[in-house]
């Protein structure tokens, strides 16, 4: 993963100018970074962290990244599957639904 490049920016950059520039330059920049996991392993944990929250406005984008990261769509169905047991069915279905729209996006 490279540096956010502004995407927060151009995405919500308008609305929180500083959240936008934290997201880019230290999320993006240095947390995702740095050396002791790599991009594929952080895809990982981010995803199962926003499956666990139930965040699927924000998940969708992480699928995405995920797959760009080397993580294959049959083990983010996995992650999917095992993470509805332990953070709850709903979480589960609505991470299902936000990994439907991420294949399907990548597809077109």
């Amino acid at each position: 993963m490279t540096s956010g490049g502004g995407m927060a920016r151009a995405a919500f950059g308008d609305v929180t100018p500083k959240l936008a520039e934290l997201t880019d330059d230290l999320l993006y920049g240095e947390i995702w970074q740095g050396s002791a996991l790599s991009a594929r392993d952080r895809s990982i944990a981010t995803v199962a962290a926003l499956v666990m929250l139930s965040r699927p406005e924000q998940l969708e984008f992480h699928i995405d990244l995920a797959l760009d990261n080397g993580v294959t769509r049959d083990e983010l169905v996995e992650i999917i599957t095992h993470l509805a047991f332990y953070g709850g069915w709903p979480a589960g279905v609505s991470a299902a639904s936000a990994a439907r729209r991420a294949f399907a996006a990548r597809v077109r």
